[in-house]
């Protein structure tokens, strides 16, 4: 069996052309029956925001594989160009790709966990299809082994990338969220992102103020315990808060010290660029003040752990390949094996049955013959089993599978 991959990801493809080629279930079905029908009877789809990707086992006879699936691709989703886009693996190369895409390895985000639910989901709506076989079971099974591995060994995901989680995570550490009132100066994307950590983190209450009091509203519909306020208010919202997350796009200073009354201690994160809140409010003693130059260094330390990681993953995912590399090898010879056992079964029994007509031999006798005959054939044929095995090159186990089949004419085929 010959494994492989193709696909589209987000380091060859943009977003327009991902969205173009994503798969819905329906179409993965379709794609595996397909699939099937042309001979590739082991394949699984993978199709996520980042990534569309096949993975399959193809017959040692099959000549282009690889075409099939890629002619299958362009069926499936016509008029997109995939000679520019369409990127393909094949044998270990491809495996070891599997275990870094289970692993998050090349994911857009480093070491992020969500991708290997992604493969498991993947995989299990392949297998219900009856799309799977032992080996892709395998290898699969082994990808997300690998990947939990990593997982709980390296946890490379607790190293956050993201600038607002960083900063609601500082609050946390620094000054406390839970129980606490929380205004949100902004409602574009930074703000929304830094609405939902304040959330997660059990803020009692959030203030939402924005210049565009119309799109403050939308956020309602995701968090509809919010309160939002005009702009101008924001001020006299501070009085009451003890959280202050500012966000906005504006090119100048929004909370300007001459204008703020701090009433209580209060913690004042400024996720904008340029600045939002003026630095001079850092120097008052009832002000916690945190922006982005401390952030940035945080997540800049953090980029570089996970990526110390990452290698660390690779090395652990390199050790895991090569238990699955000796596990194929073996598949590829099993019916090789199996026959050559067989046939020195065959060789025991009628053995056997001629010194039992031909010798008196006792209840106990006739056990400790044919015990003999056994482990003597099982002896003989051990060297040549195990030379077979570790055999990595594909040409030379051939040629020692041809040489056993004249040597004690056997087929290849398993007889019953």
């Amino acid at each position: 069996m010959k494994f492989g991959y193709i696909g589209i990801d987000y380091k060859h493809a943009d977003q327009d052309i991902r969205d173009r080629v994503s798969f819905t279930d329906n179409q993965k079905i379709d794609f595996l029956q397909k699939a099937g029908k042309a001979g590739i009877e082991q394949c699984f789809v993978l199709s996520t925001c980042n990534r569309s990707e096949v993975y399959f086992f193809a017959p040692e006879e099959m000549a282009q594989p690889l075409g099939v699936i890629r002619t299958l691709y362009e069926e499936m989703f016509p008029g997109v160009d995939f000679s520019e886009y369409l990127k393909q693996r094949e044998e270990m190369d491809a495996i070891s790709y599997l275990f870094r895409v289970t692993a998050g390895l090349e994911s857009m985000v480093l070491g992020e966990d969500q991708i290997l639910g992604q493969v498991r989901d993947a995989f299990e709506l392949s297998r219900t299809v009856g799309s799977t076989g032992k080996e892709l079971n395998r290898v699969v099974q082994d990808a997300v082994t690998c990947a939990k591995k990593i997982k709980t060994k390296l946890r490379i995901s607790e190293r956050p990338l993201s600038v607002s989680y960083v900063g609601i995570r500082q609050l946390q550490e620094t000054f406390g969220i839970a129980g606490k009132k929380a205004l949100v100066v902004g409602s574009g994307h930074t703000a929304t992102l830094a609405l939902r950590y304040l959330y997660e983190y059990g803020a009692s209450h959030v203030t939402v103020c924005s210049r565009t009091f119309s799109h403050a509203g939308n956020l309602l519909h995701e968090f509809p315990t919010l309160t939002i306020i005009p702009f101008e208010k924001r001020y006299e919202a501070m009085k009451e808060c003890e959280l202050v997350v500012s966000a906005t796009a504006s090119p100048h200073h929004i909370i300007r010290e001459k204008d703020i009354q701090l009433l209580h201690p209060t913690a004042i994160l400024d996720l904008a660029s340029p600045r939002d809140v003026e630095t001079a409010i850092g120097r008052n003693p009832q002000a916690l003040l945190i922006n982005l130059d401390s952030l940035n260094e945080i997540v800049e330390t953090n980029r570089k752990q996970r990526e110390e990681l990452v290698q660390k993953g690779q090395r652990m995912i390199e050790e895991a390949i090569g238990e699955t590399r000796e596990w194929l090898a073996t598949t590829d010879v099993d019916e090789t094996i199996a026959s050559l056992q067989q046939r020195c079964t065959e060789i025991v029994e009628d053995s056997y049955a001629y010194l039992n007509r031909k010798l008196d031999l006792s209840t106990r006798d006739q056990k400790i013959v044919k015990k003999i005959l056994k482990a003597s054939l099982k002896r003989l044929i051990r060297e040549p089993i195990l030379e077979l095995k570790q055999t990595e090159s594909k040409e030379q186990q051939e040629q020692y599978k041809k040489v056993l089949q004249d040597l004690f004419q056997f087929d290849t085929e398993i007889r019953e």
